[in-house]
Order: structure tokens, then C-alpha cells, then sequence
């Protein structure tokens, strides 16, 4: 396996497609997550609003296909060069639902134009869609810990006997000592 390295260049000439794998890498920040507060939270919030994310990143993807299947459609004659295909296009619907918008591609035709209208439209209200999910996402786990925090603070070690006891409970001291001498007498 250690001269692994040195035979691989021998064997497959290009390998310059592996250095991207180092990109993996990356990864390992996600380990921070363990040790601070804030990563955890972003974690959690991210598990607890995974399909609502998902299906927003579908939506997001189908409105990009129809809107660029359109957009070739509408604007392939009179542009061939900027709509030369669907993919072509697609730089389009890119630019335009994320409302960049670097001018280099714009609709020329009437049809165009409309569809371009309504596509700017509907990427803005597509894009602010995650930004509330996230923020109602933050507001349930963070209750749920600040509820989680009371709940421990309403539940008292007792000084005598080491128990959590709730704060409305009395202290089984008595009950201790009576059942103490019990328990030795029984050995």
C-alpha cells in the first residue's frame, strides 16, 4: 500500500480528476458542530426542516427547467446564439431566479420578455421560501431548549439523600432514616 502513490501516475496517466476529491476535506469543519453552540443549533434546525428544504430545492428545480424549456422556446429564433438549447438557456433561468441578473442573456421577444416577468417573480418568492423555513426552524429548536433548560431547573437535587426531586415535592428524609436501620437490622 506505500508504494501505492508512486505506481498509480504509471497505471492512470491523468489523475487530475482526483484532486478534487480533496474538496472532501471541507467536510471536517462540520466536525466543529461538537463544540460549538451555534454550528449545533444551524444542525439541528437544518435535520428538523429537511423535507420542507428538499421540496423547496424541487420546486426551485422544476420552475428552472420549465422556465428555460420556455424561454428556448420563445427566444431560440431570434437568438440562437444566447439560446442555442435547453442548457444553453438554463444560464438564463439561473441568473434570472436568482435574481443576479449580469445582463449578458436577456428575452428580446414579447413572449420572452413576459416569461422572464414572471419567472423574476416567482425566483423571488421561491428564494425568500428556505429564509422562513430556517427562521421557523430556529424558533421551534430554540424553544424546545429553552423549554428543556426550565424543565431542569424545576427539578432539585435533594441535599440529603442526592435525588432529583421537583420543587413541589417534599424531602424523603424521614422515609430515608426510617428505612435506613431497616436495611442494616435485614443483613
Amino acid at each position: 500500500m506505500v508504494v501505492l502513490p508512486y505506481y498509480l501516475p504509471i497505471i492512470f496517466p491523468d489523475l487530475r480528476f482526483l484532486r478534487a476529491l480533496r474538496l472532501f476535506r471541507l467536510f471536517r469543519v462540520l466536525k466543529l458542530a461538537r463544540y460549538s453552540e451555534s454550528l449545533q443549533t444551524f444542525l439541528d434546525v437544518l435535520r428538523l426542516k429537511k423535507e420542507e428544504l428538499l421540496l423547496m430545492f424541487f420546486a426551485i428545480m422544476i420552475l428552472l427547467v420549465v422556465s428555460s424549456s420556455l424561454m428556448y422556446d420563445a427566444e431560440h429564433e431570434a437568438q440562437p446564439k444566447a439560446f442555442a438549447n435547453i442548457p444553453a438557456a438554463m444560464w438564463w433561468g439561473i441568473v434570472t431566479l436568482a435574481t443576479v441578473g449580469y445582463g449578458d442573456v436577456y428575452p428580446v421577444t414579447p413572449w420572452g420578455k413576459l416569461i422572464g416577468s414572471i419567472v423574476v417573480i416567482l425566483g423571488i418568492g421561491l428564494f425568500a421560501l428556505p429564509t422562513g423555513v430556517l427562521a421557523s426552524g430556529f424558533a421551534e429548536v430554540l424553544a424546545k431548549r429553552k423549554e428543556e433548560r426550565e424543565e431542569q431547573m424545576r427539578h432539585v437535587v435533594c441535599p440529603h439523600c442526592g435525588r432529583r426531586i421537583d420543587e413541589r415535592q417534599a424531602c424523603p428524609k424521614e422515609a430515608r432514616l426510617v428505612a435506613g436501620p431497616k436495611e442494616v437490622s435485614g443483613k
